[in-house]
């Protein structure tokens, strides 16, 4: 999962762009980026591994003159790490263009190919975003235009969405030209444009989440539609064109469950709201699984269960307390590259109020359970806290399934949930109960306020949106796993069922 900004202003757009990844940090904690583009044409850049506070001093910052560019944070989706692969990328032809992306395509490995032998353009790294980028450049290239019209980018943005499968949320810059953004022809992955006026007219931001557009001052104008595609010229004037044949909106459902901001609004869901209606969805499964419970507290594990966690104890009628203080300077576990890293964190990371766990039975609530190493450590925690007996709810059913669309998930061996019955689970987290929420009652919790029949939830039932991915597929990128940690626990006998659409 990664965070991706674009501005185009009427004054130097730096420090915005920097203000405007701050926000969008939880999206991504390995690199950022910045490039810029002055009225002259001139790209300016930074970008390294690191979060966008020790990425960006005050010397990098002064360099990054111009009115427009776009930015990017990242964290790895397929277990690689490496500052050559930080974004925005950038090529020189035509008129050069930089790109950042939010996504994972599922055909890179065919487009590598394509782009070397037909399209005869070079690549520098392992990424999926410089795949997009040449794809882009080689649209635009055959274009034949000295001056780009807008047409002539919706006419490139045409031939990408022809050749690139997966998820993918762009931002685009051409030097002297402008900024373009587009979304795949599913909208898996989120993204905004907001506008603000100033005295010298409109500006234009695009980012991942609403938060950032609301946390600058800008006003929230909409969602880009699956398959579309805004083009924004330096001077503000503003294009918009559906590009895709066939688009299908089916946003990505772990956005709503973990990754996006609580205060966030994507696709015209309020993230809270929709987290408080998984609490109500929860505390009923609860009461149909665990009829005479004696649960004495729930305690969520922070941050995101919280507006779950608190939902569920006021509809169950039991009492709400925080039991774990969170250490705010260690980065998200669930994200991190490594598991011997991941298990090192979460003692870092949280610590056990005593008193909230000394003689009680205690309901822990957290948004999911995915490879259950920080399950198994906060179970643990709390009962060395003095809880009696420990139960566990998560507001998401069971992670079966490889993410394949850009989340750090591809690999099924990796999930507690693989080959376990819900008794197993449990057994495994060490936990006297464990109740899931059930796929349904997720999906009716996503659709009380919105129109949106479909989402992504191949992470959970296993069916893939684009329809391009078989077990093949899933051994490949399972072999580009680059965790060496992992590696010893993987089962290469294991058979995965799939259920394509």
């Amino acid at each position: 999962m990664c965070g991706i900004i674009a501005i185009v202003g009427k004054s130097e757009v730096n420090k915005a762009l920097y203000d405007g990844l701050i926000v969008l940090q939880h999206r991504g904690q390995d690199a950022a980026g910045i490039m810029t583009c002055d009225n002259e044409g001139q790209y300016f850049l930074r970008k390294a591994n690191g979060l966008v506070k020790d990425v960006f001093c005050t010397h990098h910052m002064l360099q990054l003159a111009g009115n427009m560019g776009i930015g990017h944070i990242r964290y790895p989706t397929s277990g690689h790490l490496t500052s050559a692969e930080a974004q925005p990328f950038y090529v020189n032809s035509p008129f050069g263009i930089s790109l950042a992306h939010n996504g994972n395509l599922t055909n890179t490995k065919a487009l590598r190919e394509e782009l070397f032998q037909n399209d005869h353009r070079h690549l520098n790294t392992d990424s999926d975003s410089e795949v997009l980028l040449n794809v882009l450049a080689h649209g635009l290239q055959n274009s034949g235009q000295l001056a780009l019209l807008p047409n002539d980018i919706f006419t490139a943005v045409r031939k990408l969405y022809r050749r690139c499968k997966g998820a993918y949320a762009v931002v685009a810059m051409i030097a002297g030209i402008g900024v373009i953004s587009f979304r795949d022809p599913n909208g898996i992955r989120p993204i905004v444009i907001g506008k603000r006026e100033v005295d010298k007219g409109s500006e234009y931001m695009v980012a991942s989440e609403s938060v950032a557009i609301d946390s600058l001052g800008y006003r929230m104008e909409r969602d880009l539609n699956p398959g579309e595609c805004i083009f924004i010229e330096m001077d503000g004037t503003i294009h918009a064109e559906q590009c895709s044949d066939n688009p299908i909106q089916s946003p990505c459902i772990f956005e709503y469950v973990y990754f996006a901001r609580p205060d966030s609004i994507i696709d015209g869901i309020s993230v809270h709201k929709c987290r408080m209606r998984m609490g109500v969805k929860l505390a009923r499964k609860v009461m149909r699984d665990f009829p005479n419970n004696d649960i004495d507290v729930v305690i969520p594990i922070p941050d995101t269960s919280r507006s779950a966690a608190l939902q569920l104890s006021y509809e169950l009628g039991i009492e709400y307390q925080e039991g774990f203080i969170k250490n705010r300077y260690i980065g998200r576990t669930f994200i991190m590259p490594g598991q011997i890293q991941r298990k090192k964190s979460v003692r870092h990371k949280l610590n056990a109020i005593d008193m909230e766990f000394r003689g009680k039975n205690v309901l822990l609530v957290d948004d999911s359970i995915v490879r259950g190493t920080t399950s198994q450590q906060i179970v643990q925690m709390a009962r060395e806290a003095g809880a009696n007996k420990v139960y566990f709810a998560s507001a998401a059913p069971p992670v079966r399934y490889p993410n394949v669309y850009g989340i750090n998930m591809p690999s099924v061996h990796e999930f507690v949930a693989h080959n376990r019955s819900i008794d197993e689970i449990a057994d495994a987290l060490g936990v006297d109960k464990l109740i899931y929420q059930d796929l349904e009652d997720l999906l009716d919790a996503m659709r009380e306020t919105t129109d949106i029949e479909h989402f992504d939830t191949s992470c959970f039932d296993g069916k893939y949106i684009t329809g391009d991915i078989d077990a093949s597929y899933l051994t490949y990128i399972d072999s580009l796993r680059n965790d060496e940690w992992e590696q010893g626990e993987k089962d290469d006998n294991a058979v995965i069922e799939l259920h394509n659409n």
